[in-house]
């Protein structure tokens, strides 16, 4: 799915916009027992709570995708037969009415999956009238030519509030507010089937992770018996692990600054030209950098052997996981400075008198602490 499918799926998630009735819920305590189950009605719930109730279910379709929203693709075998495939179908195909199905689904969960604390499994199902758009992207909501079912499942950590002071405007005074139990917006989820190209598509899903440090693989394993990518923070730890090894004694200041511009560029430009694909970096577009930049073959050739055992030869990766666009970072074991992209040139590094140092190249408005200093001529070298 694309930015603007995601998009468009968020959007369901208002009373007066989706068809959803109904959810289903599974509450489950820390030692991994069923408190509770129970199904509830929008339609007979308040408003206040009903759009809440959606607000947690929508949340399980924001972050980044790459990052927070990964696409799972299902093998012509487990859409032909696997049981986890037929699982997610009965769930979908009966509008969660399969009773055993569901708690089929609440098992897998609730063995595999490893948080701290108590938890809520929520459930939904609904159906979308897709609209037509036209080649030039006009909607027409009368002429649907689509119907999209599909389930969502959010995973919501419930936690323990503390006792505080509050004020009640009822009788205009302060009082204690005892500790209560509070469902946080979701750690982990899935959409099912993928909405492609605006249409259903029960080859793929996407999984959903708050956490850009913590996928939950074993999740990921018991849903759809396969193997979701490393989290964003894991890519990026290593990304940058294959260029300092692989490059050894090549690695340099300007290398690292090169590879970060041109993932920093292709970002931009694909913000720019409002691409709504998204953006993937090869292990060749990585090398041609390199390589541009004066790399030996034999440090290139270690870093794309390097990149296939991590990653594989054939796997694109999101820049997004592989650097912050914000800014620059160097690093030493007692002194971290963090320059804007766009000025990295204001930095180089030398040895002076036998000694490495990292220079930066300072005019008017330095500061130490909020206060603005001088460097006088005497500091000249």
């Amino acid at each position: 799915m694309n930015e603007k499918e995601v998009s468009e799926i968020r959007r369901r998630f208002r009373p007066d916009k989706s068809n959803i009735t109904r959810v289903r819920a599974c509450y489950v305590n820390e030692k991994r027992e069923i408190v509770s189950q129970f199904e509830q009605s929008l339609a007979v719930t308040p408003q206040e709570e009903s759009e809440r109730i959606l607000a947690l279910l929508k949340r399980t379709l924001s972050g980044t995708l790459g990052k927070n929203l990964i696409d799972v693709e299902f093998s012509t075998g487990q859409v032909a037969g696997s049981d986890e495939h037929r699982l997610l179908m009965a769930l979908r195909n009966s509008s969660l009415k399969d009773e055993e199905a569901v708690q089929a689904l609440y098992q897998k969960v609730i063995g595999s999956l490893s948080i701290e604390g108590d938890y809520l499994i929520l459930l939904t199902h609904d159906t979308y009238d897709v609209p037509y758009r036209s080649k030039d992207g006009q909607r027409q909501d009368d002429a649907s030519s689509e119907v999209f079912s599909y389930i969502l499942c959010s995973i919501c950590p419930v936690k323990m509030t503390k006792p505080a002071l509050s004020y009640y405007a009822h009788d205009d005074r302060f009082h204690s507010r005892e500790a209560d139990w509070l469902v946080a917006p979701p750690e982990l989820g899935f959409l099912f089937p993928a909405f492609d190209d605006r249409c259903t598509n029960i080859y793929n899903a996407l999984y959903y992770t708050r956490s850009v440090s913590e996928n939950h693989q074993e999740l990921a394993d018991a849903l759809f018996h396969l193997e979701i990518p490393m989290p964003a923070a894991a890519q990026k730890e290593t990304f940058g692990e294959i260029l300092g090894d692989a490059l050894a004694g090549e690695c340099s200041y300007e290398v690292v600054q090169s590879v970060h511009d041109e993932l920093c560029g292709m970002i931009g430009e694909h913000k720019a030209d409002r691409e709504s694909e998204p953006l993937k970096v090869s292990r060749q577009e990585v090398r041609q950098v390199l390589e541009s930049c004066g790399v030996s073959d034999e440090h290139v050739e270690a870093f794309e052997r390097r990149y296939e055992a991590e990653f594989g030869a054939d796997i694109g990766l999101s820049p997004k996981n592989l650097v912050d666009t914000r800014q620059l970072e160097l690093r030493t074991p007692d002194v971290t400075i963090k320059v804007n992209p766009e000025r990295s040139d204001l930095v180089e590094t030398r040895i002076i008198n036998g000694v490495k140092y990292i220079l930066i190249r300072a005019n008017d408005g330095v500061e130490v602490n909020g206060v603005a200093i001088h460097i006088s001529e005497s500091a000249h070298v």
